[in-house]
């Protein structure tokens, strides 16, 4: 579902109800009732006529890919297949102390060791193989998923796993955060980037003692979308509020006679 960074709770809940409401549209869109399949923790929001799954994106700024604490990367066989990164993540999560109070009392030496698994995730991702593997397993679930679908202007733009992975894969520019103001402590993040913005971030999240030792990666609404409809050959419109893309003008739809 769809999450945009909220101030408070109350904004957490209102995001996350419109990322229930948007997929709602979209099952009903494709003639599908209120009580349509999905599986929140595979990322298949919605299954459509055909069997194949919808990953649902809205939102006006950001795009949550993951948001997972240790047991996650410990847990799931598609993160530790991927060649180190997996093992890197968690020590991103270990670089910090496992009670927040004692992070609060020493910000800076938590950071300073992020500093070093952050670099080295960065460095992992030049290859670009393991760069297409890590976003195939972020955003689709290692392939359970079969498209991107996202809310746009009143369309829902469909793209096919295939093709989102191949194109950001070969375009992303992966690097560090750097410092850009007094007290700030540089590789706290990776960053894809595209045409020289941001597009996607790697980060820790330790806002809270409730969002604490958890890793985020977010992705930015309307970079991401602009990569996509770029780099992405070929649409169709399929209904009045569906346009598909790639290979999604192929292999989506085929319930309709």
């Amino acid at each position: 579902m769809t999450f945009s960074r909220a101030s408070n709770p109350d904004d957490a809940r209102r995001y996350r109800q419109q990322g229930h409401d948007d997929a709602l549209q979209f099952a009903l869109l494709l003639g599908l009732t209120e009580d349509y399949q999905n599986d929140k923790s595979a990322k298949k929001d919605v299954i459509d006529p055909s069997g194949d799954a919808h990953s649902i994106k809205s939102g006006t700024k950001k795009w949550q890919m993951f948001l997972y604490r240790r047991s996650r990367f410990e847990d799931d066989d598609g993160f530790q297949a991927l060649n180190g990164v997996g093992s890197l993540l968690i020590h991103c999560i270990d670089a910090f102390p496992p009670r927040y109070e004692d992070y609060r009392g020493n910000e800076e030496a938590a950071k300073q060791r992020l500093r070093t698994p952050m670099r080295e995730l960065k460095d992992r991702f030049q290859r670009r193989t393991l760069l297409r593997a890590f976003l195939m397993k972020s955003i689709f679930n290692g392939g359970e998923v079969d498209y991107l679908t996202f809310l746009d202007n009143g369309i829902y733009h469909v793209f096919r796993n295939r093709d989102v992975v191949r194109a950001m894969g070969e375009v992303f520019t992966v690097a560090n955060s750097q410092a850009r103001a007094k007290g700030q402590v540089p590789e706290q993040k990776v960053l894809f980037k595209y045409k020289d913005r941001n597009v996607g971030e790697l980060e820790m999240r330790n806002d809270s003692r409730t969002h604490y030792q958890e890793v985020r990666f977010n992705m930015d609404k309307s970079r991401t979308a602009e990569l996509l409809y770029e780099q992405v050959p070929g649409s169709r419109i399929f209904s009045e509020n569906i346009k598909v893309y790639g290979q999604a003008i192929r292999t989506f739809g085929n319930w309709v006679k």
